[in-house]
């Protein structure tokens, strides 16, 4: 009896501590923020080409579709881009581009008029509907581009 209550104590509070031993989102198969291209070719002149030349690369690295309408992605100053009705296949890419632009299958477009991603450092941060965090990336300044995964 002593030995049980032991092991569930244990196991309730290795819960609260974040301890448990569970899969990321990559290991179990999900979708993450793949890639950030957050310094667009050329100068920075906010050009709608420029604009959508700035964005952030969502893999779904599952085996099954991932359907992730209602989640968000977000930069360090909270702008915020929800997800309309979308669904990402199986081992596929979604891309989101700061400019303007049709939304399909491969692309979203935030229709931001002027950047939002730092070049000198930012955090994309993906949160599913209910507000946790999915998957995270951070860079600093350097280069034009992060691979996160």
């Amino acid at each position: 009896m002593r030995t049980r209550a032991a092991a569930i104590t244990v196991a309730a509070m290795s819960a609260v501590l974040g301890l448990a031993s569970a899969p990321t989102a990559a290991a179990a198969g999900g979708v993450v923020v793949w890639n950030a291209q957050y310094d667009s070719p050329g100068a920075d002149k906010g050009g709608n080409a420029s604009l959508n030349g700035e964005y952030i690369t969502l893999k779904n690295t599952s085996t099954s579709a991932k359907t992730i309408t209602g989640w968000t992605l977000r930069d360090k100053a909270n702008h915020i881009y929800k997800f309309p009705a979308t669904t990402i296949g199986a081992g596929k890419y979604l891309y989101v581009r700061t400019g303007k632009g049709t939304n399909n299958a491969t692309t979203r477009y935030w229709n931001k008029t002027w950047y939002v991603w730092n070049n000198s450092g930012d955090t994309a941060y993906l949160r599913n509907a209910s507000g946790a965090s999915v998957s995270t990336c951070s860079w600093g300044s350097g280069k034009t581009v992060k691979h996160c995964r």
